[in-house]
């Protein structure tokens, strides 16, 4: 089965032809996907998303580039929404350090309110960072020693310390078309260090396409090309790392029954 674990169906970019985007997927063999909240005003699309189409699920959560929006948004209003039955995790959430466009203070305050949501509803928490690894190590190991929660570093593009830390606290990693680019080898060089039973993919759609597809809109139907890279880095056969990061998903995001 092949998951894309973090796919941006709401976006502007698939305003005219999501329908088509999703039966591509499918026919590419995509058998599931998790479309993202990047703000919690998003919430009603995403939603209806997931209430459309059986094999997409969704997360609720503001993006630390949106954390201006609601600078007080609190921990009860994310579990309230989080309450929904198509509802897989809090997020995406975080800390972007390189563009910087809610202030820091306003992104680590509304981040910790994601995390208590994740402790509080038992979901895992779908953490974007950049350029922040220090503050965001510190905030996860400081959260987690008040209670565990699930983990899930998307799109990792960090330091392998941070991964090193992320990783002692039980965090799984998520790996996308970066991983494919001819300049990321110290990504491929971390992904060779991440736990190999908390490794998943994704697209990261409408952004990130992977190699050959570069430079186009991605799609969830481009997701076996990072699985292929995936297995190459790690030495694993393409059945390997299908049923791989088959388990780990369900592992991760265990409100949904594995089929």
């Amino acid at each position: 089965m092949l998951i894309d674990s973090h796919v941006n169906l709401h976006a502007p970019q698939f305003a005219e032809d999501q329908a088509e985007v999703i039966d591509r997927a499918r026919a590419a063999g995509v058998a599931l996907m998790v479309t993202i909240c990047d703000r919690a005003s998003s919430f009603p699309s995403v939603k209806a998303i997931a209430e459309t189409h059986p094999d997409i699920w969704c997360t609720v959560g503001t993006h630390p580039h949106e954390a201006k929006e609601d600078p007080d948004l609190s921990t009860q209003t994310l579990i309230d929404l989080a309450s929904h039955p198509r509802v897989v995790g809090i997020g995406e959430t975080g800390l972007d350090f390189f563009y910087d466009h809610s202030p820091r203070d306003v992104q680590a305050r509304v981040f910790r309110a994601h995390v208590a949501a994740a402790r509080g509803a038992g979901l895992p928490l779908v953490v974007h960072t950049r350029d922040a690894d220090e503050l965001m190590a510190e905030i996860l190991e400081e959260e987690y020693a008040k209670g565990a929660f699930k983990i899930l570093l998307h799109c990792y593009t960090s330091g392998a310390e941070l991964a090193r830390r992320a990783a002692a606290l039980g965090a799984w990693f998520s790996v996308s078309g970066i991983a494919t680019f001819k300049a990321a080898e110290d990504v491929r060089a971390v992904i060779r260090d991440m736990p190999a039973d908390r490794i998943i993919v994704e697209t990261d759609c409408p952004y990130l396409a992977p190699i050959p597809m570069r430079g186009r809109r991605n799609e969830p139907a481009y997701l076996p090309h990072i699985l292929a890279k995936l297995a190459e880095v790690r030495g694993w056969s393409l059945d390997e790392a299908e049923s791989r990061t088959e388990t780990a998903f369900f592992a991760l995001f265990d409100r949904i029954s594995r089929p």
